[in-house]
């Protein structure tokens, strides 16, 4: 039987015959030095036929037990079906009151069980008794008569136990069944996972006091899994205020507790130093920096194991002296380049007041919402790709503007060039000037010849800069821990002999650039003979006549070739302002996805916090990088226009660029703008008002937190409305939900209403801590006992921590509430803790 339950990974085993105890020490010496630990007892028949299960401490001698027997006047030694003298309710308070044990009503639905042998008025008064606190089962609940399973759920009024933890639950129920041989443990409904910090007669107390957090019934088939998790593993000191301390962690709910000045807050700020995490807020940092400085000081020594599971279960040390920066090894020792935040991506931590901080900031609320959404990472490439477009497209078309406008203004002057040379024709002067004047024109053709060369040039100059091409990624070392590695190898050859190719034609590219200055450069020798010859001929008439009219007519055929680059310009103005719009469009969409992402956000936040939380999400609610904007570039007085922008519900920037440019009477009307404002707003440069589309207004975020005492109607109110403690608690709701990272905070009660720590923050904090890891320092009695933490760590202090003073964590005073001497320094130590 000992080796079956170790195959089965079973560490504890209770041992109840029935009216018994005779075969006790046999499985307690078969059990010595295997780490089972066996609880013995025996099955007792109540008066009323009721079995229940007596189940003693580890030591008691098998004598104590045969005595025990003899009170419920049982006094033979084999195993036997007789009543014992006793009730069912005696029995209970018997045993846990006078024998220092505890008791299991068995097989409730079974023959002799709890449900069987009683019915009416009798079995409603066994059921309610204050001392009943477990039941045993055979299988789930949900499995169980739909009659049975309402009262264990604790939802047929008649039955109703008001004084029990869980309110889901009527009382704890636990899986157990009579062993007849090693197989029998096979079946999920013969075992049950118990959490205790020391296997003892208490620790089965206090799990059946809260089976919530301690019990776990198997399921139908395969194993109790419970979900994985990041978690911090262990953290020590070496030097500084806590020198020599080791902590090690619970995977789930770690509290730390101690009076004022023991180390709480140093063991949080600690962990963000080591995590190279920033604390939000002036005063959080400020606070953090001494922290480092007079507690931690300079040259010790902060060592923090981690283990995370995503892409793959693998523990990391991450190290960190002061004042130097964090060094990560992996879990051979190896120092990796990975940085603490890459491990942990999710981890928060929440030093003392950086919660009401966190409450206080929109912007940062609305960043809270992320965690509850399905991250796209495509998305945020696709947006930073339109962004960088947007902004391309604005500088071309302001370019293409600026330059239009200067060929405008030159072109301005033609028609009266024109106007005077036609005067000049009429005078016969341009027969007679005739091909001197054309020398300008073939001067201007000569001139552009070097121009329709310069793009081909910088192709080839930006070619140069290309090559070699740069091949690192590929080599035999960076490709070293990549499985395909031989198939990307291949690459390199490929991109080595393009190189040398292009290397060739690059040089050919030269020698044919070459080769057509060469043949330019003789163009222009030959025609600069021939305007050798014309420029001798026209000083000749020159003399005979003004040079006015040649200087005239080398103006009109300079001016003449901007009428082919304005028509160009005016294309590309077109081309550039249809990409803009189609980026635009892109732009809207990406954000509009966004934002329904923040909606499905707040609907998951309203699934899991009904009762307690709203959220609701406000598209381009946070405007003032918006007004920021218009006050820098616009200028002038806004206030007026600022304020009605800000009040503009459905606000949206493409209707309001649309507006500005259709003129001040479309802003009049479309936002109650003053005539004076709206017409500043209108005359806005193209630049602000293409700068103004590319804006990104965040979403802004509305927390209400229900106010109403629990089971009365609820009573929404928004945060801006609340108090401190309570605009704390609704946003600690949202930390404690859905992530598998930890989250550390130091004395959320600070900020937190008490009776918002008891009715919803330890509810949620129960729930969330099976699939997170907790670390909480406290002087708050709530989260500890009513959290049932796993692990409490007590610290206490000699010297201040500025001084010579040094924190220790006495061994008494590491383990959850199952312990004496934690519950004792509960007691002394924290507020509500009696």
């Amino acid at each position: 039987m000992i080796a079956k339950a170790i195959e089965l990974r079973i560490s504890v085993l209770a041992i109840t015959d029935h009216n018994s105890v005779s075969g006790i020490a046999a499985f307690r010496d078969a059990a010595t030095a295997t780490g089972i630990t066996v609880f013995p007892g025996f099955e007792l028949a109540s008066s009323e036929g009721i079995h229940v299960l007596c189940i003693y401490p580890p030591d008691i001698k098998d004598e104590r037990l045969e005595r025990f027997l003899g009170k419920f006047d049982i006094h033979g030694t084999e195993p036997s079906s007789d009543l014992s003298s006793q009730s069912f309710e005696q029995i209970i308070k018997m045993v846990q009151e006078e024998q220092s044990g505890i008791i299991i009503a068995a097989h409730i639905t079974q023959k002799n069980g709890l449900f069987t042998a009683l019915n009416g008025q009798a079995r409603i008064k066994a059921w309610r008794s204050r001392d009943l606190l477990a039941i045993q089962v055979p299988g789930l609940v949900q499995d169980l008569p739909q009659n049975i399973r309402k009262i264990v759920e604790n939802k047929n009024p008649d039955y109703q136990r008001d004084h029990f933890h869980d309110k889901n639950q009527g009382l704890a129920v636990v899986n157990a069944m009579d062993i007849t041989k090693p197989e029998d443990l096979d079946d999920p409904s013969a075992t049950c996972s118990i959490k205790m910090s020391e296997v003892s007669i208490e620790g089965l107390r206090q799990a059946f006091l809260d089976p919530g957090s301690r019990i776990r019934l198997n399921p139908k088939e395969g194993p109790l899994e419970s979900a994985e998790h990041s978690e911090l593993m262990e953290l020590a000191w070496e030097g500084g205020f806590l020198d020599g301390t080791t902590l090690k962690l619970n995977p789930n709910l770690n509290v730390l507790v101690g009076g004022r000045g023991a180390g709480k807050s140093t063991v949080i700020e600690s962990l963000r130093y080591v995590l190279d995490l920033n604390p939000i807020g002036e005063e959080a940092q400020k606070a953090h920096a001494g922290v480092v400085h007079k507690v931690l000081c300079s040259g010790t020594k902060i060592s923090l194991r981690a283990r995370c599971h995503h892409p793959t279960k693998r523990q990391y040390q991450i190290e960190r002296t002061v004042p130097n920066p964090a060094v990560v090894r992996d879990d051979r020792g190896q120092v990796s380049n990975l940085l603490p935040a890459e491990i942990l991506p999710h981890l928060e931590i929440y030093g003392q007041h950086e919660i009401s901080e966190l409450a206080r900031s929109s912007e940062k609320l609305t960043r809270l919402l992320g965690r509850f959404a399905p991250q796209d990472p495509s998305l945020g490439k696709e947006k930073n790709d339109v962004r960088r477009g947007l902004e391309e497209t604005r500088r071309s078309i302001l370019d293409v503007q600026t330059e239009l406008t200067e060929i405008e203004e030159r072109l301005a002057k033609l028609p009266g060039l024109e106007e005077t040379l036609e005067r000049f024709r009429e005078a016969g002067l341009e027969d007679r000037l005739r091909e001197r004047s054309l020398l300008v024109r073939e001067e201007r053709v000569l001139d552009s010849i070097p121009e329709r060369l310069e793009p081909i040039r910088d192709c080839l100059e930006s070619l140069q800069r290309e090559i070699p091409i740069d091949r690192v990624f590929l080599s035999s070392k960076a490709l070293q821990d990549l499985p395909g590695k031989e198939i990307l190898g291949e690459a390199d050859g490929i991109l080595e002999r393009l190189s040398c190719d292009i290397e060739v034609l690059m040089r050919r590219f030269g020698q044919i650039l070459s080769a057509a200055d060469e043949g330019i450069s003789a163009v222009r020798s030959c025609w600069k003979e021939r305007q050798q010859k014309v420029q001798r001929d026209y000083e000749k008439i020159l003399r005979e006549l003004n040079e006015q009219f040649i200087r005239l007519r080398r103006e009109i055929e300079g001016l003449r070739p901007l009428q082919e680059r304005k028509s160009i310009l005016q294309r590309l103005e077109k081309e550039y302002t249809e990409r803009r719009r189609i980026l635009l469009d892109e732009w809207e969409g990406i954000k509009a996805q966004e934002f329904q992402i923040l909606v499905k956000a707040t609907k998951t936040i309203g699934r899991k916090l009904r009762d307690d939380v709203q959220v609701e999400v406000t598209a381009a609610g946070d405007r003032e990088p918006l007004f920021k904007l218009l006050r820098e570039e616009v200028g002038g007085r806004l206030s007026e226009a600022i304020n009605s922008l800000g009040e503009k519900k459905n606000f949206t920037l493409p209707f309001f660029v649309k507006s500005c440019r259709m003129g001040p009477e479309a802003v009049q009307e479309a936002y109650g703008v003053p005539a004076k404002q709206a017409h500043s707003l209108a005359q806005a440069p193209a630049d602000v008002l293409m700068r103004v589309e590319e804006l990104e207004l965040q979403t802004a975020t509305t927390i209400r937190l229900n106010t109403a005492p629990s089971g009365e109607q609820p009573t929404w109110q928004a945060l801006k409305d609340l108090s401190t403690g309570q605009k704390a608690t609704a946003v600690l709701l949202l930390l404690l939900l859905e992530s598998d990272a930890p989250l550390i905070v130091d004395q959320p009660e600070d900020d937190l209403d008490n009776r918002f720590i008891s009715e919803a923050v330890v509810p949620r904090m129960r729930e969330e801590k099976c699939r997170r890891q907790f670390i909480f320092s406290t002087h708050n009695a709530n989260i500890p006992v009513l959290g049932d933490a796993e692990l409490i760590l007590g610290l206490t202090a000699a010297g201040e921590a500025d001084a010579v003073g040094k924190a220790q964590i006495a061994p008494e005073h590491i383990s959850s509430i199952d312990r004496q001497t934690v519950c004792e320094m509960i007691e002394n130590l924290l507020e509500g803790g009696r």
